[in-house]
Order: structure tokens, then sequence, then C-alpha cells
């Protein structure tokens, strides 16, 4: 899918905590209704089949207890996309990359394959089954991992042993750290933890651009890999170096005419937004521009990284830049030549938060956000609870604005048509409910703080109790802004009139 992450270490963060952020976006032309889920150790399969590939795993006992962002509508398997298990430990997964010829002709990606002829033929081929990729990543990694580093070992055997169909890159993130893996062919893969004092922006494009091959092989402190991973790399040439310092994003990925419209321009607008005097990024001389191939996979902000700040780079559509869709400036053409971040075709976005500062049972946050990111808001969600409210959980193929998909999904397409009259109007929603969202956390907190002596059933029905109150809340904000919406959108179809009956 054509996703957008961005991953902040510790340091670089607002409070101290790794944040772990990426928009889910359908393919073009295709929408696809998303919901928040909690999975029970009793519900979560022991034996999982994938829908798209038909591979079988059987799945380890005693499953831990986590969210979810899965499909609404099944046809194509769960894709749960993000969550946080009941170890505070958190996933998501996952960001479609780019490779190259060479990698994929070594090791070619494990595509299914239907069954040909039929079963009592002498020439009959059975199907066979394609390996993993995003429809399952996170139900068959999530509930068995306890650490984000265990989340890269535990994904990269299942890599090894079942390959997969597509490329991809994952982020696991707990109290302390987040890794970032990246898939490398049909069954190679590298994984670095992103350094606490930065922030990495991924678009849909192998993004690793330095390696340290022998801490990979050897100690794994910052660096892990598949075990034949050098051995891959030299059998097969692929690395492009002159110097022999391995350039992952050189070795494994793309720099295709596709990218500089696709991929690089959005890079180039996160960086440009939370780095914006430590390079130029505009004009004659910009050290990079929305084509450079060599924007930096990771680096040191300018200034701590909040939650704001990641729903505004995730929500970007180059305003600001003569490639704005909504501009007015500028060469008309340049407004629709690049992707942009905050795209119609959004499914959700789940930003991660583990808190090393609060307890455990009160430690994880998953703020979520449905459909396009330019018009709709984040919601707060305690992951450490038993049940979700039905604003969030109860989506179908339905339209209706009783949910929270489907009204941020009204609400996107109504302010889009009429974006310059209505944008005050989402402005302020957006404003306002991020405020409420804070002070819900701050709220909550306290009160649990007040309760040190809670039992942890009681702490989770807190939780849950406050999660539901809050989801109220955000459901009367959301009706609000759509009837104002729905007004200022009324008021100005092409078929009005200034001349009244009366």
């Amino acid at each position: 899918m054509g996703c957008t992450t961005i991953l902040v270490g510790k340091n670089a963060s607002f409070d101290g905590s790794p944040l772990v952020a990426r928009n889910e976006d359908s393919a073009n032309g295709e929408f696809d209704p998303k919901r928040v889920a909690i999975v029970r150790p009793e519900d979560q399969p022991r034996t999982y089949t994938s829908v798209l590939s038909h591979v079988s795993i059987d799945l380890p006992e005693n499953p831990l207890r986590y969210t979810s962002a899965p499909n609404a509508v099944d046809h194509e398997g769960i894709w749960g996309e993000a969550g946080i298990n009941s170890a505070n430990v958190a996933m998501s997964a996952t960001e479609t990359l780019t490779s190259n010829e060479r990698v994929l002709g070594a090791d070619p990606l494990v595509t299914y394959r239907t069954a040909q002829g039929a079963k009592d033929d002498p020439d009959y081929v059975p199907e066979r089954p394609g390996g993993i990729g995003e429809e399952d990543f996170l139900t068959i990694v999530l509930p068995y991992i306890k650490s984000a580093r265990e989340g890269v070992v535990r994904l990269g055997e299942l890599l090894e042993h079942f390959g997969t169909y597509e490329m991809n890159g994952v982020a696991f993130s707990d109290a302390d750290e987040i890794w970032w893996l990246e898939t490398v062919g049909g069954h190679h893969w590298i994984a670095k933890r992103v350094p606490d004092d930065s922030y990495v922006t991924m678009p849909n494009q192998l993004g690793i651009d330095s390696f340290d091959l022998q801490d990979a092989m050897g100690e794994g402190r910052e660096h892990l890999a598949s075990a034949d991973l050098q051995q891959f790399i030299e059998e097969n040439f692929l690395d492009t170096s002159l110097d022999g310092v391995l350039n992952p994003r050189d070795a494994f990925g793309s720099h295709s005419d596709s990218d500089h419209v696709y991929n690089t321009p959005r890079a180039w607008y996160m960086q440009r937004f939370l780095n914006p005097t430590s390079n130029t990024w505009d004009g004659p001389n910009a050290d990079y521009t929305p084509f450079s191939d060599n924007i930096p996979w990771s680096r040191k902000p300018e200034r701590k990284v909040t939650i704001e700040d990641i729903k505004y780079v995730l929500s970007s559509h180059y305003q600001g830049t003569p490639y704005d869709p909504y501009g007015t400036s500028g060469p008309a053409d340049l407004h629709h030549l690049l992707r942009p971040i905050g795209i119609n075709r959004h499914g959700q976005l789940s930003v991660l938060q583990v808190r090393p500062y609060r307890p455990e049972s009160s430690r994880s946050l998953q703020w979520i956000a449905f459909a396009s990111n330019p018009f709709n808001t984040l919601v707060p969600f305690y992951t450490n609870v038993d049940e979700v409210p039905a604003y969030l959980s109860d989506t179908t193929a339905r339209v209706t604005s009783e949910n929270f998909y489907w009204a941020s999904r009204l609400l996107a397409a109504l302010a889009d048509a009429h974006f310059s009259e209505v944008i005050p109007e989402i402005e302020r929603y957006q404003q306002t409910t991020l405020a409420s969202g804070h002070a819900f956390v701050h709220t909550t907190d306290a009160v649990l703080s007040g309760n040190s002596a809670a039992s942890d059933d009681d702490v989770r029905q807190i939780l849950a109790t406050a999660n539901a109150e809050f989801v109220d809340h955000i459901k009367d904000e959301t009706d609000e802004v759509l009837g104002r919406v729905l007004f200022l959108a009324s008021n100005n179809m092409s078929n009005r009139f200034s001349r009244s009956d009366n």
C-alpha cells in the first residue's frame, strides 16, 4: 500500500516517548473502511491462513492481548496495520517499499500460484501458497513479542521461513527504543535501531542509507539482518559503493523517475518542516529538492517533535510550495505534479505512543484518525482495555455518520470541494479536538495517579470508561463540524442562485 511513516526517537520527542506513526493508504481508486479492534488471547487464531497468499502458519500458544486497526470489510483478510500489545510493545506494518531488478532476480518474491487443471488430470499442478505480507504481519507477530527487538527477530524468522510476496518496511517500538525493518527480496531483511535523538522519514521507498554489516552479523547492538545477508550481497554483486561502505538504499532500493513524483517529495517536505534552517530546501541552490535521491533516512530535528507535528506532516499537501493541489499561486501544472502525503485515500493513521514515565498499566496510547488527514482529527485511545467504543469499532460497508470512519470520510469529501471556504472550520475542529485530547490524557492520568492501589482489572475499567466518554465528546464535535461544513458546501453549490422567492 502507498503509505507514509515517521519515527521519532525518545530523546527527539516532546515527552520522551518513542513515537511511531504511519498513514495507511489504499491503492488508487480503492477505499478500505477501517475500524479499531481489541484482540483478546482467546480470539487469536492458533492456525493462521492468509486470504491473499493461502499460506497457513501454526502460531504459538499464550498470545498477548493487542489492539489493531483492521479492515471493516474482511474479504481480503485482516490487515491489522497498527497496534500495541499488553506488554506495551507497538508495531506498525507495513510501509510498502521499492526494490530493484538485481535484488528481485537474486531472491524472487514468493507469490501465490493458483492450481492448474483438475485434480484428477495427470498434468494437474496444485496451488502454491505465497509468502506473508501486509495482510498478515501484525496478526502473526504482535501478540508474541515483549520488546521491539523481539519483534524484529520474530518477523525476521518468519520472513526467512515463509518468504514474502512484496517489499515492506515495519516499525517496532517499546518504552525505550524503535527498530525499523526492511525486507530485501523474497527472504532477506535488514533492521536498524532508530537513533534516540533523531527522527526517520519513510515514503514508499527503501530508506536505510547506512548499515553496519559487522554489527548485524555480530553483536547486533544497532543493526540486525538475515543470517546470510553478507554472503547474499557478495554472491549477487549487490553492493554498488565505490568505497566498500554499504548503502542499502543503493544496493537494495530504487532511484526511478516515479520515485521523484511519488516518494522523494514526501521525505523532502517532512524534513523541510522539521529542519527548516538546517538546509536550503528551495531555489536553484537548494541542498535538497523534491527530486533528490540522497535525502537522509534519519536526522536530528531542530526542536523536539510533538503529536501535532506528526499530524501536520502526515497531513501535508505541500502547503507553502508551488506543489499544493489546493494552491492558487504559481504554475498550475505544478499543483498536481507530486503525490501529496495527505491524500484522499487514507484509511487510517495511528500514532503509537509508549510512555516510559507512566505505570505499565496506563503506559500506551494509540492516537487514531480515519480518512483524509488534511480534514480529520486524532483521537487518543488507551490500549490497556478489553473493549472499544462503538463509534470507533462498528464500521461496516454501510455509509453512516454514526461511526468515526464514515463521518471523517464524509467530512473530507465535502470539505475538499470547497477548500478555501471551509478550511477555517476544519482547522478550528482540529485544534479544539486535539487540545481536548491532551486534556483527556492529563485528566485520566491524574485519576489513575489518585488510585494507585487500583487492581489491574480496575485500571482497565477506568481506562475503558474514560475512552468511551472521550469518544462520545469526539462524536459530538465531529457531528457539529460536519453540519457546519455541509451548510457551507450547500451554499456554494454550482446551481446556487442569489435571488429568493421572498
